[in-house]
């Protein structure tokens, strides 16, 4: 459990420092509502170490994205919140996104690819590598590269200003 709560908090800690514009959310409030959302769906089932950082990826983001929701609703467009699609890959671009405008892509993404979807949501949010990516998926590395790759482009495409609807 300590080294699971370790990792949480390190991948918290990179959430939010992408985000940057949410000084009530901190590392140790999004652990705990992740952990608090992923231990609700697992209802007392005991995790491989893999499986649950996955489970603990995609509730960062909906914790995220939810908060990011009511910060909006409430003031009804206010600042952006600010991530990158890079992951752990240290040659690519950080563009700067609206997290908001990453979860509808993310969703369409995720509807017409959902696989390509997992591995963007595993190595954005959850910051696993390749080959952990593809150790929670059950594929190759290989495969988890051509998604990656895919995903990045489609996403790319999807949130250029000229691109959205």
């Amino acid at each position: 459990m300590p080294e699971v709560y370790d990792a949480l908090r390190s991948l918290a800690g990179r959430a939010l420092r992408r985000e940057r514009t949410s000084p009530t959310l901190q590392p140790t409030l999004l652990v705990h509502e992740a952990y608090l959302r992923v231990a609700a769906g697992g209802r007392g089932r005991r995790f491989e170490r893999d499986a649950f950082l996955a489970a603990a990826a995609r509730a960062l983001r909906e914790v995220l994205v939810d908060h990011a929701r009511r910060r909006d609703a409430a003031k009804r467009g206010g600042r952006w919140s600010r991530v990158t699609l890079t992951g752990r890959d240290p040659e690519l671009p950080a563009p700067a996104l609206d997290l908001l405008d990453l979860e509808e892509a993310l969703a369409a993404l995720e509807r017409d690819h959902s696989r390509a979807s997992r591995v963007v949501v595993l190595r954005v949010f959850g910051g696993l590598t390749v080959d952990e990516a593809a150790a929670v998926l059950g594929v190759s590395p290989r495969s988890v590269n051509l998604d990656w790759r895919f995903a990045r482009a489609w996403l790319d495409e999807r949130l250029r200003p000229e691109g959205r609807a």
